[in-house]
């Protein structure tokens, strides 16, 4: 697995990390402990060593499993977690006072048996708590040696320069993929600007870039993706034609769908690491397989041609969900 740096940060993780949400969280289902120390375990085996979580996934229990998984090669990882929920419950609001920061960072590293957070984002920006206030914390954490880097999640250009002005940024968390191109807008050149790394967030469109859905797909109860207006299956037929470009592409480059969407990610800037995740090896190892391919100017050139000949349907979140973005 080759490596990344975040930006002008020195902070090194593999090209590929791994997003830990699905195995307890938002997509039906949980998996069992088991299955889950595995997974990771099996990933870091695989060269990946950059592992994102949040006290909100679960709640904790996606915190702890990943403690679990990653004790006995702690030493060998990245780890990021994430503050700004009230109780760590999404639907109770933001709460980024400094206290909270600092609560959630303690029991954060209890959860993940460890001595200091590689990467700690703020996870949604707090319209009630001044951003130098947030970031002041956060270097005072890092003064302390309890954290090593600051990171925003989904923050607007507005919030990104005020944190970056009190304590460096190293990394942004926001979705970014074929299907939701937003931050090429003014969010990646102003990374570019101020020397901040990317993580892409749902860089295969929450599964459906991949193939594996279509219109007739039905979702549990509990899977967050039912509540999505892109996700509904009015929107998943009319973006069927963006799955169909893409296997095209993917077909002549004789890999998988994921992986051009993978590939494209990390062909667009040095700085970017996108974060998949999955529950099943196979799916792991056909995401990790995306760092191997070179997609050249002309591929990029023929998929941005592809891409701008495709209005994608429906919005990414409920109008309740986009209000916290931070936009």
């Amino acid at each position: 697995m080759q490596t990344r740096v975040l930006g002008n940060s020195d902070l090194q993780v593999s090209a590929l990390g791994l997003g830990c949400m699905g195995l307890t969280h938002a997509y039906g289902q949980p998996v069992s402990r088991a299955e889950g120390i595995a997974l990771i375990r099996a990933a870091h085996a695989r060269g990946v060593t950059f592992f994102d979580t949040a006290e909100v996934y679960g709640p904790y229990t996606n915190e702890d499993l990943l403690g679990e998984a990653l004790a006995p090669i702690r030493d060998e990882v990245v780890i990021a977690t994430k503050f700004g929920f009230r109780n760590a419950d999404a639907s109770k609001g933001v709460d980024s006072r400094p206290q909270n920061i600092r609560a959630v960072a303690e029991a954060a590293l209890k959860r993940l048996r460890t001595d200091r957070i590689d990467l700690f984002y703020q996870h949604r920006v707090d319209p009630a708590v001044p951003m130098e206030d947030v970031a002041g914390t956060v270097r005072d954490l890092i003064a302390e040696g309890k954290v090593k880097h600051f990171g925003l999640s989904e923050a607007g250009v507005e919030s990104i320069r005020r944190a970056h002005a009190v304590q460096p940024v190293a990394a942004l968390q926001s979705e970014y993929s074929l299907w939701w191109r937003e931050p090429e807008q003014q969010i990646l050149p102003l990374l570019e600007e101020l020397g901040i790394g990317f993580v892409p967030f749902s860089p295969l469109g929450r599964g459906f870039l991949t193939g594996a859905m279509d219109a007739s797909t039905s979702f549990e109860a509990t899977d967050f993706r039912a509540n999505l207006p892109r996700f509904s299956e009015a929107n998943r037929r009319a973006n069927a034609q963006l799955v169909e470009v893409i296997g095209g592409l993917a077909a002549r480059k004789g890999i998988s769908h994921a992986q051009i969407a993978l590939a494209w990610l990390l062909a667009r800037k040095p700085w970017i690491v996108p974060i998949p995740g999955t529950t099943k090896l196979h799916r792991l190892e056909e995401n990790l397989g995306a760092a191997d391919v070179q997609l050249d100017s002309d591929d990029m050139a023929a998929i941005q041609q592809a891409l701008d000949a495709i209005t994608v349907a429906g919005e990414r979140y409920p109008q309740q969900l986009q209000a916290v973005t931070g936009r």
